[in-house]
């Protein structure tokens, strides 16, 4: 049987946005929304058929483990998770080491960390696709469900606007600006000054934007950055690894995504929604949720209960987007999509 490759994608890795062209984020995108049908057809799809993939994680993740796991399976490969107690990366062992051991034993490797250049270490030493499953810059995986879910409820993406409230410094801050600048989606960042994003971001962004023609608003004012919007976006107020957060409750409780926040849209009703990477602080039911309210007297930090649980709200469809959308940068990646008939 003849072995046709995909001469864009296999054997690449997925690092950062930056290094994508529109239309392959539209290919990955769409391919991810086929993928889905195909799942909830029950149609195997079975293109990582006897591949091992090696999931590293020095950061702990409920959606994107699960989402790198089922999507595996669903591949026909084989999983293996190995923890932040079960690798040494750059401790006892270098990131050199590491790629070169697990290179010569998996298919593809994924990365959930702190530094970048861990990841891109990991891609250039390996051998093999290396896929960042999010690191302190950049979260490409979770841009792909994003824009995934984008077009699910709207049937394009260029000229749409996507509103981001909160730290817009974070990564995902920073992915949605440069992902929608090169999509051709207006992306607005509505935070405090002192979270801006990096200057350096920003270039990045501005250099697509003007390929692209998106419109980049970059504001602290709501009532400028909230106008117009299709989408309005959150993310938790401090990140994995920090402990700030007397510092950063009282610096964003005014860009909390509220009912109030959402009518600064202007948008009617039926093209508007919310959307949110998770885990969100929308409650007290949690552990961290009791105590935010014992330290701070508030139940409800990034977006409101009411807008969390509202008709607005796609956060669960879209975290749903990730198994489906990693599925599909796997198996364009590493995966023989161009099998003939015999």
């Amino acid at each position: 049987m003849t072995d046709f490759k995909n001469s864009v994608f296999q054997g690449r890795s997925v690092l950062a946005e930056k290094d994508f062209t529109a239309a392959e984020l539209e290919y990955l995108i769409d391919f991810g929304l086929h993928l889905k049908a195909l799942k909830k057809a029950g149609i195997p799809h079975h293109y990582l058929e006897g591949k091992n993939v090696a999931l590293l994680f020095e950061k702990s993740s409920t959606r994107t483990r699960s989402a790198f796991t089922t999507a595996a399976i669903d591949l026909g490969a084989h999983p293996e998770f190995l923890g932040a107690g079960d690798i040494q990366l750059g401790k006892k062992e270098s990131v050199e080491d590491t790629a070169k051991v697990l290179g010569s034993m998996f298919d593809g490797i994924e990365f959930r960390g702190f530094k970048q250049s861990s990841v891109e270490q990991l891609a250039e030493l390996s051998g093999v696709p290396v896929w960042n499953g999010l690191t302190d810059e950049w979260h490409p995986t979770q841009m792909l469900a994003d824009f995934m879910t984008v077009k699910e409820n709207f049937g394009h993406l260029k000229g749409l606007t996507l509103t981001f409230m909160g730290d817009g410094r974070n990564n995902v801050a920073n992915s949605l600006l440069v992902t929608g600048a090169i999509l051709g989606v207006n992306i607005h960042i509505v935070a405090p000054k002192e979270l801006f994003p990096t200057q350096e971001t920003q270039d990045i962004a501005n250099k697509f934007a003007k390929e692209s023609g998106a419109k980049l608003v970059i504001t602290d004012d709501l009532d400028e950055g909230m106008k117009g919007s299709n989408v309005v976006y959150t993310d938790v107020w401090v990140s994995m690894g920090e402990d700030n957060w007397e510092e950063r409750v009282k610096l964003l409780k005014p860009y909390q995504v509220n009912m109030a926040a959402l009518k600064k849209t202007g948008t009617p009703d039926d093209q508007l929604i919310f959307m949110h990477c998770l885990p969100a602080f929308h409650d007290a039911t949690t552990e961290y949720g009791q105590e935010i309210e014992e330290k701070y007297g508030i139940t409800e930090m990034e977006v409101t209960d009411e807008v969390f649980r509202s008709k607005y709200a796609r956060q669960f469809e879209e975290a749903e987007n990730r198994m489906h959308s990693i599925k599909a940068m796997m198996a364009a990646t590493l995966g023989n999509l161009f099998i003939p008939r015999v």
